[in-house]
């Protein structure tokens, strides 16, 4: 059949429409983003009473998200899902199942390496650390490519897989009744030794990074296609249940990744044993170099940490003399500004110790800002690196194995480079606008339930005038002496003074940043239900905006001749997130093993799962896998870090886990319910049959 013949619109009249379209195409997102991004930063302004700081960088980020989701999806649509839905219609026709396979082990590593989500575990790292978790530090840190390779290999075996369930029409429930005791029997193995213990979340929580818009679209196509193509299997969802393997298959090879890591990765000490000289030779095998060392001491330890590392009082004293040259600050504080490093890691005689040799330190400095040039280069390479060899495996089969072409190349072209800079523009907005604002929310959080006055941080005053010292008289006599000191808006506030922290000598006082509770002592249980209805809807609302979940819940309502409504899978999964994240926050809080949130968890999915039946079952699965994407997982995942590291819990992770298996638990009672309204109906039918 001869091909359509172009149509050619004059430039004039072309530049509108595509103007109308990509304004339609990025409302779509600044809508689906908007509710969580006001909700964040209204109950952080609101509840936290603190406003959000590097609001600039944060708002540029916010809608580099925006723009590079409206690009990335485009380029999807355009560009990868042709090219996955024509392999998925002609592969089976054309191939026996080991090529399958072999296709869907190749399709699975690419397609998790080009999944933005991804990008957010290079960030996870910086608030865990080597002498508490080495073997957590050693995969996020030293190992972070056989991290992720290890991550797109379990997608990959799971595809493969996937392709052959569809290929010979097996049930989905054998690999889960299989997978899911074989995982939690692991995991309850390694809850046993305390260096294999500190992976257990991590683990469970690249489950849920693994399927997002890239994974999603692709595997769902692949599925249908094959299941379509050798008409084996007759049920609406045949398609499905691939993506519930993408989410589990990842966690056993991560949790095998760390076992092999384990015999070479030291155990854990304490932080002075870690630094000691005696144990450097152990330190280095996780930390590259002395210099890096130095760094993790400042940015991660306290002064045990620092003295422990530089040995002797006259390198630890030279080491805190070397903050005031602004490049070897840089090396060892990082992004952390000299006065932030003051209040928030170091100890009342380091900040004398600099406020001696440098009196400046009491004023307020900036933070070290991100170089957004530096982001957007090194993002735009691994968004390379992600999407062309996906592109290159699509079209050397496509093209070289089924003798085929796409059809519409130019559009196919236009895709991918649509995809490319989307990926870019969108990673990086994840690092400059999501992440920050994710920790910034999730680190102040605890202050909401808790019912003393809190330190924050303390600030050396020199010189300091006792002439500026007031008193003030209460009702019954009693007098008390206060002076004002400028907030971080700058608005005088009365503090009170404290004589023992006046050094006359030296014309000097430390202040101590305090933050009261925000509801008073006797409402702490306000407090922490005011904490986990910030985490429902936190995830509710992320979890509706996923572009993933949307195209789900079309695919599901089209499958079941609008049997299951769009709408309705969609607020069920939303559910289901948002009382997974206080589930997660919960445990983060009360600092319990997240094998008393997952055995329960799986065990209920798992009874659900044998009463229900195979289509809703794949269904449910699939819906679990959905949920995280790249606007749910930076958020939550830093969240549930920044909360971690204000709380001094060892990590933060197991939120994502937790996110990933409620929906699955909330669908799999959603189905049952549709599946009991579909009986009623039919007998009622039936009865009026009879009676007619």
């Amino acid at each position: 059949m001869a091909s359509p013949e172009r149509i050619n619109i004059p430039l004039r009249t072309a530049l509108p429409m595509i103007w109308n379209y990509a304004r339609t195409r990025i409302g779509e997102q600044f809508r689906a983003v908007a509710f969580i991004i006001v909700y964040l930063v209204g109950f952080k302004i609101l509840v936290l009473n603190t406003p959000p700081t590097d609001a600039l960088q944060i708002s540029a980020g916010i809608g580099m998200v925006v723009l590079g989701l409206a690009f990335f999806l485009e380029g999807l649509f355009l560009g990868l899902m042709p090219l996955g839905e024509r392999v998925g219609l002609q592969l089976p026709q054309r191939c026996n199942i080991a090529v399958i396979m072999f296709f869907g082990l190749l399709l699975g590593v690419g397609a998790t390496l080009a999944e933005p989500a991804i990008a957010s575990l290079r960030l996870a790292g910086i608030t865990v650390t080597p002498w508490e978790t080495p073997l957590l530090f050693r995969l996020l840190e030293i190992e972070t490519n056989a991290l992720v390779m290890a991550i797109g290999a379990g997608v990959g075996v799971a595809v493969a897989f996937g392709m052959a369930r569809f290929y010979y029409g097996i049930s989905i429930r054998p690999f889960i009744f299989v997978m899911v005791p074989l995982l939690l029997g692991i995991s309850a193995w390694f809850s046993r030794d305390q260096n294999l213990a500190g992976i257990i979340n991590l683990a469970w929580d690249t489950g849920g990074v693994t399927t997002g818009p890239v994974t999603v679209p692709l595997v769902l196509a692949m599925g249908i296609g094959i299941s379509r193509s050798t008409g084996r299997q007759e049920g609406t969802a045949s398609g499905f249940g691939v993506v519930s393997l993408a989410s589990l298959f990842p966690v056993l090879c991560v949790l095998l990744l760390g076992a092999y890591l384990n015999a070479s990765t030291p155990q854990p000490v304490s932080v002075v044993d870690f630094f000691a000289p005696e144990n450097r030779s152990n330190a280095l095998k996780l930390v590259p170099s002395e210099e890096k060392l130095a760094a993790i001491a400042f940015q991660r330890g306290g002064e045990a940490a620092r003295r422990a590392c530089f040995g002797s009082d006259e390198n630890y004293t030279r080491a805190l003399h070397s903050l005031t040259d602004a490049r070897m600050r840089q090396a060892l504080l990082g992004r952390l500004s000299l006065q932030e490093w003051l209040a928030r890691r170091a100890s009342s005689h380091e900040r004398a110790v600099i406020a001696a040799i440098k009196p400046a330190s009491a004023q307020v400095s900036k933070r070290v800002s991100i170089d957004f040039g530096e982001v957007v280069k090194n993002e735009s390479g691994l968004a390379f690196r992600a999407i062309i060899p996906l592109v290159l495996l699509l079209v050397v089969v496509l093209v070289f194995m089924l003798r085929d072409r796409p059809r519409r190349s130019d559009e196919v072209v236009l895709g991918i480079f649509f995809a490319l800079i989307g990926m870019a523009i969108l990673t990086s907005g994840i690092r400059l606008g999501l992440a920050p604002l994710g920790d910034q929310v999730g680190r102040p959080l605890p202050q909401v339930f808790r019912s003393e006055t809190h330190e924050e941080g303390r600030v050396v005053l020199e010189p300091f005038d006792p002439g500026s010292v007031l008193t003030a008289f209460s009702q019954n006599g009693e007098a008390g002496r206060f002076f004002y000191f400028r907030d971080r808006a700058g608005t005088p506030r009365p503090v009170p003074f404290e004589p023992s922290r006046y050094d006359a000598a030296r014309s000097r006082y430390e202040h101590i940043v305090e933050r009261p509770p925000l509801f008073g002592p006797e409402l702490t249980l306000v407090g922490i239900a005011l904490v986990f209805l910030f985490a429902f809807g936190m995830g509710y609302g992320s979890t509706v905006a996923e572009p993933a979940l949307s195209a789900l819940g079309s695919t599901v309502e089209e499958l079941t001749v609008g049997t299951v409504k769009r709408v309705g899978v969609i607020r069920t999964v939303s559910l289901g997130v948002g009382l997974g994240l206080i589930a997660g926050v919960a445990r983060i809080l009360y600092g319990f093993s997240a094998m008393w949130l997952l055995i329960p968890s799986y065990l209920a999915v798992l009874i659900l799962t044998w009463f229900s039946e195979d289509d809703f079952a794949s269904i449910a699965w699939d819906s679990g896998g959905v949920t995280t994407g790249p606007i749910t997982v930076p958020l939550i995942l830093a969240m549930g870090l920044g909360i971690g590291g204000e709380l001094n819990v060892v990590d933060g992770f197991g939120i994502v886990a937790m996110a990933s298996v409620f929906p699955i638990l909330t669908m799999l009672i959603y189905g049952i319910m549709v599946q009991r309204r579909q009986r009623e109906v039919l007998q009622a039918n039936v009865e009026e049959a009879h009676e007619a």
